[in-house]
């Protein structure tokens, strides 16, 4: 195997390309949350670029001209407007590009994190720019297996980590970066770092689509943003201390859940429940929720918990477009000896009234009634929590190449029992499961259990 490396070909802010409000925004509750002040690294893997062409391309430009003619997918090409878009521009060059459009309507992503007011950070709309690099790998994406677990390139390669000299924003201040890698295959892959802070994962999802809807031409993004945030609910409640973090040395293992399989237990749930539904989601965590809970087989008496963030602009009827933390947990708590004995379809109903009774606590907190911090937490390896990157929107972002093949975290947390959920990789279908929740001793015992029934 050849040493494969990554050289940074350019880098430095990428501006709004209009002028744009020059004002200081309130951050809501949620944003305001200390442990959400920080970069979320994400990378996402597109094929050959030069093959994959949006399914939006209608018809190709006379040979020589080196421009496509495209249309938003379902669009009525005898009569809709049609745009232009040139082939011979580098991945990079498109991104970098639409990138400049897309913050003029998201102006904010080009400013800072400013805390004038302790505990009151704010965003700064500064016009600084979001800091962008490309770069060129010196091999194909297959040769790096595509960014599957284990990584061959560090993920530093992958996504921008500008010195001070070069960005003079604190990581934790900054709102976004982003590195453009193309491969020798054809095919790139985006590096994305976005703050927490300003933007939950549909909030960056929906940012990173505007940037695909104008690389292909689009006149304005599909969704208009909503900052929104003084309209955000905000209690009188001081978040809790920030949670002890064990030192777990966690074995990190991959899952392929079949779209088969998945129907088949959505199958039995309605059976057993008299029709009622569930989601794919509830099957992958309730079947991890039980085999980790035997394998790593707590001491008798003791809890075993289950922990997610589920979206909840339908609850605060948040308008169409906020891009803010729109999220609250849901937590699942009960026995050990419960959970080891129960099936995956009993354990899928725990999961489902747990999510029932999240909308009235996130009311109930909302109005400033719960009387405590709903988003503190307990790290302890009786705990395992859950961050789903399936339906975010990653997966749809197209700049003009078609969609990834895979859009997911650059790594899990490596000192909390965690998983990621997320869409397969393409071109399998279902849901890929990323686990880093068990230590050594457990690792086989717990994979065996996970495997056993995957067909």
């Amino acid at each position: 195997m050849g040493v494969f490396a990554v050289t940074k070909l350019s880098e430095g802010p990428v501006r709004p390309s209009a002028a744009t409000p020059s004002e200081t925004l309130p951050l809501a509750w949620v944003d305001r949350y200390p442990t959400h002040r920080g970069l979320v690294e994400s990378a996402h893997v597109y094929r050959d670029a030069a093959l994959q062409l949006s399914p939006a391309v209608v018809a190709l430009s006379p040979a020589g001209e080196g421009d496509a003619v495209e249309a938003v997918a379902g669009a009525d090409t005898d009569t809709d407007v049609v745009a232009p878009r040139k082939e011979k521009k580098s991945p990079a060059a498109v991104v970098r590009a639409a990138l400049a459009d897309a913050l003029v309507h998201y102006y904010p992503f080009a400013g800072r994190i400013v805390e004038e007011v302790p505990g009151r950070p704010a965003v700064l709309c500064s016009g600084e720019g979001v800091y962008f690099v490309e770069a060129a790998a010196n091999c194909t994406l297959a040769d790096v297996n595509f960014l599957e677990r284990p990584l061959l390139l560090g993920k530093e390669e992958l996504v921008p980590c500008p010195t001070p000299e070069l960005w003079p924003v604190e990581p934790h201040n900054s709102l976004a970066m982003i590195q453009v890698t193309t491969f020798t295959c054809g095919g790139f892959v985006i590096g994305l770092r976005t703050n927490h802070a300003v933007a939950d994962g549909t909030g960056a999802a929906q940012f990173l689509n505007a940037v695909g809807d104008l690389a292909r031409g689009l006149p304005e993004p599909r969704v208009k943003p909503v900052w929104g945030r003084d309209r955000f609910p905000d209690p009188d409640i001081k978040p809790g201390p920030l949670p002890e973090l064990p030192a777990l040395a966690l074995e990190y293992i991959a899952f392929d859940f079949p779209v088969a399989y998945l129907d088949k237990l959505k199958s039995q749930y309605a059976e057993f429940t008299g029709g009622k539904l569930c989601s794919g989601f509830d099957i992958v965590i309730a079947k991890l929720w039980q085999c980790r809970t035997r394998a790593i087989d707590p001491a008798p008496g003791a809890d075993v918990k289950l922990c997610f963030f589920a979206s909840v602009r339908h609850v605060l009827k948040l308008e169409p477009g906020y891009y803010g933390n729109a999220i609250f947990p849901v937590k699942v708590s009960a026995p050990a000896e419960k959970v080891a004995g129960s099936s995956v379809i009993e354990i899928v109903g725990m999961v489902r009234e747990a999510k029932r009774r999240m909308a009235e606590e996130c009311l109930s907190w909302a109005d400033g009634r719960a009387g405590h911090d709903p988003f503190q937490m307990t790290f302890n390896y009786e705990s395992v929590y859950v961050s789903d990157w399936s339906k975010l929107g990653f997966s749809d972002v197209d700049y003009g190449y078609g969609t990834p093949m895979t859009a997911g975290p650059l790594v899990n947390c490596d000192l909390i029992a965690s998983v990621i959920v997320m869409k397969a990789p393409a071109p399998l279908a279902g849901t890929r499961l990323l686990a880093s929740c068990v230590t050594k001793e457990h690792a086989d015992d717990f994979a065996t259990r996970m495997r056993e029934d995957l067909v």
